[in-house]
């Protein structure tokens, strides 16, 4: 850690020639996930040419390296300067609620960099911001990545233990931020299946359920990539209570709203992540409808 901090540090103009380096060995040499990147994007984008797709890639490469040494970064940024590089556009919609009293949902996705835009948030949004969040194996990364996420003031819940925590902390004003667009692994895990960049995919529920379970508003931060190292962040109203025991809203909301974002943005988004891991789902064999949930 004492090496990690030195080295974020550098100036940016430096870390950024770091990246330049990594994305040539992480690409080119190693070829870090390669094959599962070019075929998230042949099922997500059917209708682009194999040359439109290589840019895409390509692209995801220097933006997931120049992720690495920004979220680096976090680790000695200034407050001013995290907000001018992060900048969100509309904090006065997350206000109406807080305003009067009422925690809201924060959903985001894999949009670079959704590290900056969770610390950012806790500059920005005038309240404190909890994290849901699943501990890493690896005890230097979860320790680095717990390091930047609280360095200016985020509070992390750990996700078994969500529903403690929500009830615990309810009387705190607050937002509660959580990335829900990643696949829900474990077996126990209640999924919620739609159809989403062209294909039968699964989410968690959580969000929906966190939401019902509170009442909570719902708000979904739209990251755009303004030019290298600067970012802009839109809040777009998902949901607001109350909501039935058996709602779907904030889901089907939540995943048009992803979809959008990327469509707008591919290189933006995580295609490194094994978001697919079964793609013949239920659904395309008609055993049950279009957005239900599956456990």
């Amino acid at each position: 850690m004492f090496f990690l901090s030195i080295l974020s540090r550098l100036p940016f103009p430096v870390l950024y020639r770091i990246s330049d380096c990594l994305y040539l060995f992480t690409y080119y040499i190693v070829r870090y996930r390669r094959r599962l990147v070019e075929k998230n994007l042949r099922h997500a984008f059917p209708g682009k040419s194999v040359a439109e797709r290589r840019v895409i890639a390509r692209q995801f490469y220097r933006n997931l390296c120049d992720y690495v040494v920004e979220t680096l970064k976090l680790l000695t940024i200034e407050a001013e300067e995290l907000k001018s590089r992060m900048h969100y556009t509309n904090p006065e919609l997350l206000s109406h609620y807080t305003g009067n009293t009422l925690s809201v949902l924060i959903l985001s996705s894999h949009q670079f960099n959704w590290e900056w835009l969770l610390a950012a948030g806790n500059l920005w949004l005038g309240v404190p911001i909890d994290f849901v969040y699943q501990p890493i194996h690896n005890r230097l990364t979860n320790r680095l990545m717990q390091t930047c996420r609280t360095r200016f003031g985020g509070h992390p819940i750990k996700r078994n233990e969500v529903a403690r925590e929500l009830a615990k902390r309810k009387h705190i004003v607050r937002g509660v931020a959580i990335v829900a667009d990643q696949y829900p692994g474990r077996k126990q895990d209640k999924k919620y299946e739609a159809t989403f960049l062209n294909q039968p995919t699964v989410f968690f529920t959580g969000s929906q359920q966190m939401a019902t379970l509170m009442q909570y508003p719902a708000l979904y931060g739209s990251v755009k990539r303004i030019k290298r190292g600067y970012y802009s962040c839109t809040l777009v109203k998902i949901a607001e209570p109350p909501y039935a025991p058996d709602s779907e809203v904030v889901l089907t909301n939540y995943i048009r709203e992803v979809e959008r974002v990327i469509c707008e943005n591919p290189a933006d988004w995580l295609w490194s992540h094994n978001r697919w891991k079964t793609r013949h789902l239920k659904q395309a064999s008609g055993q049950y409808p279009r957005g239900s949930a599956v456990s």
